[in-house]
C-alpha cells in the first residue's frame, strides 16, 4: 500500500512511538517529511539506484530517512554504528553513498566518516549538530523551491552483513524499481502473520539490522504502529509490551535469556497477554529458554532461519517445535540440502553445510571471490551454516563452519555447550570457543559473564564444571573458563567471537 493513502486514512495515528513516549510521528507526518525529504534528494541530482547511507541511533527519524528513499527510488545502506571508524567508513565509500545521515547519538563516527570519505557530497545531522553536516530539520521543514518533485519508484535497503567473522559484506539486491506503492517481498507476508491497521509492533533491536527495519517498514506500510526501543533492556521491554498493548514482536534469543534471568515477581508484575506473535531468528535458541518462553508468552512463538543474503529460509510455529524441539523450521522459501565436504548430500541426522536450491541468486558488492564461495557447481547456495535435517525435513542448526572446534579429530559445536551453560541460573552470558592445543589441536575454551551478585572464582567455576559433567558429553566440556565483564555481542545479539580470538594470547 501507498503510505501516502496510509496517511491519508489514518492521519492523525502513530506511525512510530518510542517505547518511553518521549516522540512519537504520525501517519500523516511520516507521509510530508519523507516527502520532503525524497525531494530534497532529488534536488541534489540523486535519482533511481543512486545511495545514501545511515548511521543513526533507534529514533523516529531513523524510519522518516528510510521511507524517502524508499519512495524515490534509492538503494540505501543503515550502518552499525558500533563499528570501528575504519569499518564503518569503509562501507560508506564501498557501497558509493552520495549522501550520509548521521544521528548525533553516533555523530563522533559520522564526523570521522564525512572527513574520510571523499565521494560523501552531503552530510546531514539529526537530533543536534555533527561537524561537517547540516541540520536535517531545516530540510524536512523548507522543502525546495521551483525544482521537480522525486520520481514515486520503489527503492531498496541495501544491507551488509554483520561482519562478526571479518569485514562486512556489501549485498546486493535484486531489484526493477517499480512504482512506489508496490512494495517489497517482505510486504506480502504481513497478512499471513496477522498483521493489519491494528497491529501494534515492538521493534527492540537496533534498526541498522535487516529484520528490525524490514519489519518495521512492512508493519507501517500495513498502517500498522512501530514502538521503537533506543535499546534493549529486559524490564523496560516487558513495561513497552503492557503500555503500548503490543500484539507483534521480534527478538533473538540473548534477549529471551535476559527476560528469563529477570526476578520472576519483576516478570509477573507484566502483563503480556496483548502479544499475538512472537517472532525470533537471528541465532539459534536453546531449547531449555524457549521451552520456557512458550509457557510464559503462550504458543505464539514463531521462528525462521534465513540470512541478509535471501538464499533462502525456513520456518517453525510453537506446535510444531514443541514436536521438534531445536528445530528453526522446514523450508518455506527454496530446498535445503545438507551437503559434505566434498559437495555429496548426506542422509537424513547427520552434519554438513547448509544449502538452499530453487532461490534467487545473491552477490556481494565488489567481491566476486566470496560470492563464488557462497554457492557450488549445481548454483545452490549457503552462507556457511552447519546443520542436518531430521526424518520430517525439519532443519536442526550446529554451527557457523568457521565457529567449529576441532579437538583430537572430533568436530565440536560451541552452540551445543553454550545453550547448556546458559541455562545456569549463575551465568548471564557466554561464549565457547577453540583456543590452540600441543596435543588436541584445539580445545574448548568458555567465555562467560556472571549474572548480577555472582563473583569469580574458584567455587563458582568449580560449579559450572560440575553443571557441564551433567550436561555434556566428556569431550565436549571446557577445558578453561574465563570471566569476563561482558561477552562481546553486536546490539541485535549476534556473538563477536572474532574478538575473543584476536584476545588468545591472554587466555592460552
Amino acid at each position: 500500500m501507498n503510505l501516502s493513502e496510509i496517511a491519508a486514512a489514518h492521519p492523525d495515528k502513530d506511525a512510530v512511538v518510542l517505547a518511553d513516549g518521549s516522540a512519537r510521528v504520525s501517519f500523516a507526518d511520516l507521509d510530508l517529511r519523507s516527502t520532503r525529504l525524497a525531494d530534497f534528494f532529488a534536488a541534489q541530482g540523486l535519482s533511481r539506484g543512486d545511495h545514501i547511507a545511515i548511521v543513526m541511533e533507534n529514533r523516529p527519524e531513523f524510519l522518516e530517512v528510510a521511507w524517502a528513499a524508499q519512495r524515490c527510488g534509492l538503494m540505501y545502506t543503515p550502518v552499525n554504528w558500533h563499528l570501528t571508524a575504519a569499518e564503518a567508513e569503509y562501507v560508506v565509500d564501498d557501497c558509493g553513498a552520495r549522501i550520509l545521515i548521521s544521528g548525533v547519538g553516533a555523530g563522533e563516527l559520522a564526523a570521522k566518516i564525512r572527513a574520510r570519505v571523499s565521494r560523501v557530497e552531503i552530510a546531514i545531522a539529526v537530533g543536534g549538530p555533527i561537524e561537517g553536516h547540516v541540520d536535517y530539520e531545516s530540510i524536512v521543514d523548507n522543502p525546495p523551491a521551483s525544482t521537480p518533485p522525486h520520481e514515486p519508484i520503489e527503492g531498496y535497503y541495501f544491507f551488509y552483513s554483520s561482519g562478526t567473522t571479518g569485514r562486512p559484506k556489501g549485498i546486493e539486491p535484486t531489484h526493477d524499481f517499480p512504482p512506489f506503492g508496490t512494495g517489497l517481498p517482505l510486504d506480502a507476508m504481513m497478512p499471513a502473520y496477522g498483521v493489519s491497521s491494528s497491529t501494534v509492533y515492538l521493534c527492540p533491536a537496533p534498526l541498522y539490522h535487516a529484520a528490525p527495519l524490514g519489519w518495521s517498514l512492512a508493519m507501517q506500510r500495513q498502517g500498522a504502529t512501530v514502538v521503537l526501543m533506543p535499546s534493549f533492556d529486559a524490564r523496560e521491554c516487558l513495561s513497552a509490551i503492557e503500555t503500548h498493548g503490543v500484539t507483534h514482536a521480534q527478538f533473538v534469543p540473548t534477549m529471551f535469556v535476559r527476560m528469563l534471568k529477570l526476578d520472576p515477581e519483576v516478570r509477573s508484575a507484566f502483563d503480556v497477554s496483548s502479544l499475538r506473535l512472537v517472532v525470533h531468528a537471528g541465532a539459534p535458541c536453546p531449547v531449555p529458554v524457549k521451552q520456557q518462553m512458550i509457557e510464559w508468552f503462550g504458543p505464539v512463538l514463531f521462528e525462521y532461519y534465513s540470512g541478509s543474503e535471501g538464499n533462502g529460509m525456513t520456518a517453525i510455529t510453537s506446535s510444531e517445535w514443541l514436536d521438534h524441539p531445536g528445530s528453526v523450521g522446514r523450508a518455506v522459501y527454496g530446498t535445503v540440502h545438507i551437503l559434505d565436504d566434498a559437495g555429496d548430500e548426506l542422509p537424513t541426522g547427520e552434519i554438513g553445510t547448509v544449502f538452499f536450491s530453487g532461490t534467487r541468486e545473491f552477490r556481494y558488492l565488489n567481491d566476486p571471490a566470496k560470492t563464488e564461495d557462497a554457492r557450488n557447481a549445481r548454483g545452490w547456495q549457503t552462507i556457511g551454516d552447519l546443520g542436518h535435517l531430521d526424518a520430517d525435513g525439519y532443519l536442526y542448526l550446529s554451527d557457523r563452519r568457521s565457529d567449529l572446534i576441532l579437538s583430537g579429530g572430533v568436530n565440536i559445536y560451541p552452540q551445543e555447550i553454550e545453550s547448556a551453560l546458559v541455562i545456569h541460573p549463575a551465568v548471564a552470558d557466554v561464549a565457547v570457543i577453540g583456543v590452540p592445543d600441543d596435543e588436541m589441536g584445539e580445545r574448548v575454551h568458555a567465555v562467560i559473564e556472571l549474572a548480577e551478585g555472582v563473583d569469580a572464582g574458584d567455587a563458582i567455576t568449580d560449579e559450572l564444571v560440575a553443571h557441564c559433567r551433567i550436561h555434556l558429553a566428556g569431550f565436549k566440556q571446557p577445558r578453561s573458563i574465563a570471566f569476563v565483564d561482558e561477552v562481546p555481542r553486536t546490539p541485535s545479539g549476534k556473538l563477536l567471537r572474532r574478538r575473543l580470538r584476536e584476545a588468545l594470547p591472554a587466555v592460552r
